[in-house]
């Protein structure tokens, strides 16, 4: 197999694996399901969750008490969302793949083994 085959392979790899990677993160993503998944409900375990006019409470006695807000809450793809609506959860799947693959993509490239100096 000639080395122009080979890297027309593949490329074709490539796409067809970016292809399937951005329909799952946005068409899957919406059967995501919104109640808390184990380990939210694991730290709940023992609690109340109680709507207040400052917003949620907790009472009873349980890990999630000594819960922090993340520094990156407030950003633009937190819970999976973009600008927190809840529509768009395809976007920002979307816009996950595509940061990781270039992120992964550019660590490979970097880390890449090169071929050795020609020695004159």
């Amino acid at each position: 197999m000639s080395t122009e085959t080979a890297n027309r392979k593949s490329l074709r790899f490539l796409l067809g694996f970016l292809l399937v990677a951005l329909v799952l993160a946005g068409g899957v993503s919406y059967l995501a399901d919104s109640n808390p998944d184990g380990l939210d409900h694991a730290t709940l375990s023992g609690c109340e969750v109680v709507e207040t006019d400052g917003g949620k409470q907790l009472n009873g006695s349980c890990i999630a008490q000594n819960a922090k807000e993340h520094e990156l809450a407030s950003g633009p793809l937190a819970d999976y969302t973009v600008g927190g609506d809840d529509t768009l959860t395809g976007l920002a799947g979307v816009i996950g793949v595509v940061v990781t693959l270039i992120v992964a993509g550019g660590l490979f490239w970097l880390l890449r083994r090169r071929p050795a100096p020609v020695k004159d």
